[in-house]
């Protein structure tokens, strides 16, 4: 049980962290956010609770695949914020996310890359 309030701890800390960086800095905030630190922690506790490296390294491969949909959110949510408000352009940068993601997932069938 302690394990995973550290868990929980160290991963609600990057995500505060990334915030209160982007409060002092939008550059920085925006840097500290694109790095893969929750990714890095995932990884790290796997390994750490013994996961085979078989699926470490799967969940280092599907998190790239995962990341390339998501790239048009960072574009449509700045482009609509003036112009929606803050709830609507995330609801609408949620649904392009998630269209983006379907049709990528479609795509890459074809190459024999499952995401589904």
């Amino acid at each position: 049980m302690a394990w995973l309030i550290i868990k929980y701890l160290l991963t609600a800390g990057v995500v505060v962290a990334v915030s209160e960086f982007a409060k002092r800095s939008d550059k920085l905030g925006g840097l500290i956010a694109a790095l893969p630190l929750v990714t890095l922690l995932a990884l790290i506790w796997l390994y750490v609770e013994k996961q085979p490296m078989d699926k470490i390294a799967n969940h280092a491969r599907y998190t790239f695949w995962y990341v390339i949909p998501t790239l048009p959110m960072f574009l449509a949510f700045p482009a609509l914020l003036p112009r929606l408000g803050i709830w609507l352009s995330l609801a609408l940068s949620v649904l392009i996310t998630v269209l983006c993601f379907a049709a990528f997932a479609l795509l890459l069938r074809r190459f024999d890359i499952h995401l589904l």
